[in-house]
């Protein structure tokens, strides 16, 4: 169920933050994930790991500098003021200009390919995409830290820092545990590399060095809570929250989908539910990930982290309308190699969290983002002039003509958004369907990432080298 902002007993995730600022700033560490007279799990109880909590903390005590008001134990529940939306998103831009807009930079200057305009021109299309934009800013979200650790995570293993690469990664699935989506590309691409240097000399080295970064990582960030095994127990089934099913509201994922056709989540029990969704998952994730094993590239490594995690939001367990933001990274990265199936999904999915934007009162801001970016997108990045299938490296596939792409089927997907998107708004549902509009928002932006998944995924076992490069570099 969403809450809005505003509107009690829930009040939205504007509260969700500001009560977590609460709950850390006024109560000791060992008591932020249980529930006690001070700390009601539900009504928006701690459910992410340690490293948001210490974010949490920190924004808390800044707040209190500010106005104590804002996190007063209690009487603050609930509490909401221009004032103090202005606070939390200064903590947004803060956390955006810290952690997400500099690896942005890094990336697009270092590891990607052409003139200094085109790298201009990528880091301003990275940075305008709607999707994050609108979470953060309009949904009070810190998905720039997680996703922004994620991209160093990229840039450290992209010039060989694989140390640093490791590291940041670690500290990105300890911010969100659904950086966990990311989480195969990064152990089969390592791994990949140390097979490759040899597991009896160099490759062995690599691998202990990789394993003693990773775990005192993730020992130093857990500390607090090592001292008790109940304690790490019970943040873990804060993390892991089986009990809500397979997914909530309507999710452009396989599941919801197939729900409209199959009851799923009536006909099958939740263990059913939860091993038949980790089944599927891996299995579309498989083939992606066995070919970056064996060929631990830059370019395989990018299209691996679009695969896996797209293939974690289609077909996982309890997957949410924002998770569409863990493959929107990698296909982020993708801008200047294909950029039309990259402004294509990206802009599939700002569109497929649309009832979660009208649900806060944003949709002029989405109208607005999504139309400027596309706009800059296909003018800046010259999308439309790379369609063909030499381009789109769909060559030597023309036996799967259902993967074509064109200029014409891309204005046609987007006429066919921007008409569901004012048919949402302007036209009420009938009174038997009152779930009409996010549904058909749901099954279409669905439709959209299947097709892109098979896309990548032949992308990537095809082996063509990145589009926009006759020798791409590889990185040992």
């Amino acid at each position: 169920m969403l809450h809005r902002a505003g509107k009690p007993p829930m009040f939205g995730d504007y509260e969700a933050q500001r009560h977590w600022q609460e709950i850390t700033y006024n109560l000791p560490v060992h008591e932020w994930y249980f529930n006690t007279t001070d700390n009601n799990l539900n009504y928006w109880g701690l459910d992410y790991p340690p490293l948001t909590a210490y974010h949490s903390l920190l924004c808390g005590h800044v707040a209190s500098l500010i106005n104590p008001d804002w996190v007063e134990l209690h009487t603050s529940q609930g509490f909401e003021s221009s004032a103090h939306k202005l606070f939390m998103r200064a903590t947004v831009l803060i956390a955006d200009l810290l952690m997400y807009v500099p690896a942005v930079v890094l990336y697009c200057f270092y590891l990607s390919e052409g003139s200094n305009r085109k790298k201009v021109c990528l880091v301003l299309c990275i940075l305008l995409y709607p999707g994050l934009i609108l979470i953060d800013y309009g949904h009070f979200q810190y998905n720039s830290i997680s996703l922004g650790l994620a991209l160093w995570g990229v840039l450290g293993l992209g010039l060989g820092w694989d140390m640093l690469g490791s590291l940041a990664f670690v500290l990105a699935v300890n911010y969100k545990q659904m950086e966990l989506y990311h989480s195969l590309p990064f152990f089969c691409y390592l791994l990949g590399k140390c097979f490759k240097q040899g597991m009896a000399g160099r490759g062995l080295f690599l691998l202990v060095k990789i394993a003693v970064t990773v775990l005192v990582t993730f020992t130093l960030c857990w500390l607090p809570f090592l001292t008790d095994p109940g304690q790490v127990l019970q943040v873990l089934h804060r993390l892991f929250p089986v009990g809500r099913g397979l997914f909530e509201d309507k999710v452009a994922n396989t599941w919801c989908s197939l729900n409209v056709l199959i009851k799923i989540k009536t006909i099958l029990s939740t263990d059913t539910q939860l091993y038949l969704s980790l089944a599927a998952t891996l299995l579309a994730a498989l083939p992606s990930s066995i070919k970056l094993l064996t060929k631990p590239t830059l370019w395989q490594f990018k299209l691996a982290l679009v695969n896996s995690s797209l293939a974690f939001f289609l077909f996982s367990f309890q997957v949410h309308e924002k998770s569409i933001l863990l493959p929107a990274l990698p296909v982020c990265l993708l801008l200047g190699d294909l950029p039309l199936p990259a402004v294509w999904f990206l802009q599939a999915s700002t569109f497929s969290m649309l009832p979660l934007f009208l649900k806060d009162g944003l949709f002029v801001p989405y109208a607005v983002t999504s139309s400027a970016f596309v706009f800059y997108s296909v003018y800046l990045l010259s999308a439309l002039e790379h369609s063909s299938e030499e381009e789109l490296q769909l060559k030597s596939l023309s036996l799967l003509p259902f993967l074509s792409q064109s200029p014409g089927q891309f204005y046609l997907s987007v006429a066919a958004m921007a008409g569901l998107s004012f048919m949402s708004v302007a036209l009420a549902p009938p009174a038997r369907l009152p779930d009409l509009f996010p549904l058909l928002v749901s099954v279409f932006s669905f439709l959209h990432f299947l097709g892109l998944l098979l896309y990548f995924n032949v992308v990537q076992i095809a082996e063509p080298p990145s589009p926009r490069r006759k020798n791409p570099k590889k990185t040992e």
